[in-house]
């Protein structure tokens, strides 16, 4: 059985799709599978993806009937894993060489969750969450830590989670409600409720790509829309789960309500 499963949603990203898998069959830790979940891509995205399969029997692909969104397509992949750790990977970014092996090793049997730090691809490449240094915390410590944050740690991308605390957060959610926009946030949201310990670690384990046709930096009015919608859903779920996060979800929620706000005017 693999030891980290990398989950990579695919949805007409044809022209980057080679180098993000080049990454992950390239990692010097080798114990690993690649989960592709084809989201009913319209372009070539799916082609390559096979041409890669038959040369690396650690790539497995799967496709969905209909075009189900980013949420929905990385919990099906979920489900289809066999790891017990967990990384989630967009189809157009990609990973240092070490990323698993450096994940693998940092992994201690009390922690739930690491939180590394990542390369953003812009005009020029920066740190994104410029961690300070390497800490653990407690689930209180964390939240703590979060709302301080410039950058908010919601993507979940540069993380490694446990396989059998998402299989936790389902339980609570519809796992095929339909979002490509703001899905990271409840995500994670949801996992964060599981977690007793977190570390978060100042290496950068993963390359985001700037991309002015991506879902976050598109101007289209279409897709703006779309981005609004997801995240007033998102935002709606969060308040229906009960927890203990009284302080947190105040401040928290009053930030994700600005960002909204921010969209509309966008419109």
């Amino acid at each position: 059985m693999p030891k980290i499963s990398l989950i990579i949603p695919v949805y007409n990203v044809q022209n980057l799709l080679s180098r993000t898998l080049q990454s992950c069959t390239n990692q010097t830790f080798k114990d690993i599978e690649i989960i592709i979940i084809d989201d009913k891509s319209e372009d070539e995205s799916l082609n390559v993806a096979l041409e890669f399969a038959k040369k690396d029997q650690r790539i497995k692909i799967f496709k969905n009937d209909k075009n189900l969104g980013t949420f929905a397509s990385r919990n099906l992949g979920v489900l289809r894993s066999s790891a017990d750790f967990v990384m989630f990977l967009d189809a157009d970014d990609f990973l240092p060489l070490r990323a698993c092996e450096i994940a693998i090793c940092s992994m201690k049997p009390e922690l739930d969750l690491l939180c590394f730090d990542a390369f953003v691809h812009r005009v020029k490449t920066k740190q994104f969450y410029r961690f300070k240094k390497d800490e653990i915390f407690t689930q209180e410590q964390f939240l703590e830590f979060l709302i301080k944050q410039r950058h908010f740690c919601w993507s979940v991308w540069a993380k490694v989670f446990k396989k059998d605390l998402i299989l936790k957060i389902f339980e609570k959610i519809d796992i095929f409600e339909k979002l490509c926009y703001g899905e990271d946030v409840l995500f994670c949201y949801l996992y964060f409720m599981f977690c007793k310990k977190i570390a978060i670690f100042k290496e950068c384990l993963y390359h985001y790509e700037f991309n002015e046709n991506g879902r976050y930096e598109n101007k289209d009015k279409e897709i703006l829309w779309q981005n609004y919608q997801d995240k007033k859903r998102s935002l709606e779920i969060l308040k229906s789960i009960k927890n203990d996060f009284w302080e947190f979800n105040k401040k928290f929620f009053l930030i994700l309500e600005k960002e909204i706000k921010s969209l509309e005017g966008r419109l």
